[in-house]
């Protein structure tokens, strides 16, 4: 079962000492019906659904994994692999189509190189697609992370992309350098008389 579970889009992962299951599994008794709830804790706290969960899970709960797996790719609340900083979801909705909203979804893919329902490789960004907010007065509407974002066009979209990026970048930085400010530095001296080399060319 675990190979088709691979094939069928999981992310093998092994899981940390963070990532036990066990606090869950003692709080929700182990019954078939507790299935959907069970699953919808577990990704609260994993932020998707590897295979090794979905194994626990079953046997916590005596169901085939057959069941487990087939409950978990059903439901489109559910997620088989882990999700980027940035959830963006683009509204599919009637008077979002209507007002451009699939042109922004397409510079969006080309932008990010991802389609619907994937993550960016650096993990930055996740694209989703909903069939309605229930913002159509702000149509065409996308939704960063939790904020909604209405009238947008393209290059709203791209612009708010790369500001995102670029805060991603600048927050790197920082620990890159609080990281190095606890090492000394030194300014390089000849040994002759100890002034400060001239590193011009």
């Amino acid at each position: 079962m675990g190979e088709s579970l691979l094939r069928a889009g999981f992310s093998e992962e092994v899981p940390g000492p963070e990532e036990s299951l066990s606090g869950i599994l003692r709080i929700v008794e182990g019954r078939p019906e507790n299935l959907i709830p069970l699953l919808q804790r577990v990704q609260r706290t994993l932020g998707y659904l590897p295979e090794w969960a979905l194994l626990e899970v079953s046997d916590h709960l005596g169901l085939p994994s057959a069941k487990v797996f087939g409950v978990a790719t059903f439901y489109s609340q559910f997620r088989l692999q882990p999700i980027g900083r940035h959830i963006i979801r683009v509204c599919r909705g009637t008077a979002c189509h209507v007002r451009g909203s699939n042109r922004i979804l397409k510079e969006i893919q080309n932008h990010l190189r991802v389609l619907p329902g994937e993550t960016t490789e650096d993990r930055l960004f996740t694209l989703e697609t909903v069939a309605c907010f229930g913002s159509c007065a702000l149509a065409p509407v996308m939704v960063v992370d939790d904020t909604v974002h209405g009238r947008m066009n393209p290059s709203k979209a791209l612009a708010m992309l790369h500001s995102l990026g670029e805060e991603a970048t600048e927050s790197s930085v920082i620990e890159t350098c609080d990281e190095r400010r606890t090492s000394n530095v030194q300014l390089p001296f000849s040994n002759e008389n100890h002034q400060p080399l001239n590193l011009e060319p």
